[in-house]
Parts: structure tokens; sequence; C-alpha cells
């Protein structure tokens, strides 16, 4: 297992956008290879992810002999999911982590490293959310204190559960 001491989140530059967009592509082709409905292949463009680092949006780990291993779009608020609530909050969309680095305790870093940002900035709630389908990842993220808070339907797509954690 690799040590977490040695993993660093940092906020993306601009040359992290072609592998925080092909780690996306690679894990919507893995979610529907495996009919996990989470991610419509092709939903999110290389030009949208470049344009959300120059907004130091995305955060990231690179790990020496591997590239960016794992990133998540950090927001200080999240109208399309959550409307108009003015409940000061931090929000995580894109959490991703290669598969190479599954069951490393990755996601927890980067979940863990998320509610710091959130209480560094004075924040005591985190907010995130996934697809209403996807099981796996609603068991993954109550077994690390969010609860189920309400739902939302974005876009047309699908429903999403909609979770909160104070921090």
């Amino acid at each position: 297992m690799t040590e977490t001491r040695q993993w660093q989140l940092e906020t993306a530059a601009p040359e992290d956008a072609p592998p925080i967009h092909g780690l996306r592509r690679q894990l919507e082709d893995w979610l529907y290879d495996r009919g996990i409905e989470q991610w419509p292949r092709g939903e999110v463009s290389f030009d949208r992810i470049a344009s959300e680092v120059e907004r130091a949006e995305w955060r990231r780990v690179r790990l020496p002999d591997l590239g960016v291993v794992a990133a998540m779009r950090v927001l200080w608020s999240d109208p399309d999911f959550w409307g108009a609530d003015p409940t000061p909050a931090i929000y995580v969309h894109g959490l991703m982590v290669d598969r190479s680095m599954a069951r490393t305790g990755m996601g927890t870093f980067l979940l863990e490293s998320a509610a710091d940002i959130g209480r560094a900035a004075g924040l005591h709630t985190f907010r995130l959310d996934c697809a209403e389908a996807n099981a796996t990842l609603r068991s993954y993220y109550a077994a690390r204190g969010f609860h189920e808070v309400g739902r939302h339907v974005i876009r047309g797509l699908f429903p999403v559960v909609l979770f909160e954690k104070r921090i």
C-alpha cells in the first residue's frame, strides 16, 4: 500500500489538464464497461476541463513515474446541483482515482484533503453527489460519514443523490 504521507494534493496547472481529462475518459470507459451509471462517456470535454483548471478548480495528485493518479474539482458553490442554497460549503465534483491506485486509500485521502481545504476556509459543511443508481459509491460515501440529504436530476440525465457531512 502506498503511504499517504508521500501524497500531495496540489492545485492543477495548465499542463495537468490533458492527464486529468485522460483520467476522466478512462474512468468513463471503466464505468460503462461495468454497467455503472455515473458519468456518460464523453460528457466532459477537454476544453471544459482546461477552463476549470484555468479557474483553479481542479486539485490533483501526481506521483513520480505514474503522473496524475487522482484528481477532484473543488467549488465554493454549486447552483447546478444544490440550487440557490446559501449554506457556506465546500463542494467536490469529479473525484477520480486511477484504477492502479484502487484500494490504496487514495479516495479517502482526497476526501480528507477536501475537508481540510474547507476547514481552512472556515467552512463546516462538505457536499458532494453521485448517481442514484451507483450503490457502491453511495455506500463508499456513507462509510466516510456523508449523509444523503436529497436528490436532483441534472440536465435531464439521471437522478443524483446529494450528500453532506459536517467538517
